[in-house]
């Protein structure tokens, strides 16, 4: 089973933490269910629900009559049981 790439990080992200709802960009082929069982294991929390969406991929240049797309992706958003969190930004104050 493939792992998360990488956690997004933008303003509407950063809204949904308060919601306690985390964004992830996936691997295309990852399904919701292999996310929720993965995200629960590495992180010992509870999953209450899952959204997924394919971004859709970027034209590029053509060259020499070939048509270069970059490659698609695909971001999950999970939404936490109350009472757990995901530490991913964590103050050292």
């Amino acid at each position: 089973m493939d792992k998360p790439k990488n956690q997004i990080v933008t303003e509407k992200s950063i809204r949904l933490l308060q919601q306690n709802q985390y964004t992830f960009q996936v691997d295309s082929q990852l399904t919701k269910t292999e996310m929720k069982n993965w995200i629960e294991q590495f992180f010992d929390v509870e999953v209450e629900g899952t959204n997924s969406t394919r971004i859709a991929s970027k034209k590029k240049k053509r060259v020499k009559k070939l048509n270069l797309n970059s490659t698609n992706r695909k971001k999950m958003i999970v939404r936490l049981k109350r009472n757990y969190f995901i530490p991913l930004f964590l103050s050292q104050t």
